[in-house]
């Protein structure tokens, strides 16, 4: 059975850089931004999207609910 592989969305004007997300990703999908959002936080994003495996840590840990997981189909 082939890995699930995933993709996320991160609200980055919406995210205020508590880092949960980063340390909930057990394949170091996320990172937080050396720049400042709208609101003067180095918000996350996902700085490696080839490893995500879609496994919603990061959506289920994040207080702000900023960040969107996706599934997608594995390839045959």
């Amino acid at each position: 059975m082939a890995k699930m592989k995933g993709a996320i969305v991160i609200d980055t004007e919406r995210c205020k850089g508590c880092n949960l997300c980063v340390l909930a990703c057990p394949t170091d999908v996320i990172a937080l931004k050396d720049s400042v959002n709208g609101k003067g936080y180095h918000p996350a994003y996902p700085a490696n999207h080839d490893a995500c495996i879609a496994c919603v840590n990061c959506a289920l840990v994040c207080p702000d609910m900023c960040i969107t997981v996706y599934k997608l189909k594995p390839e045959n």
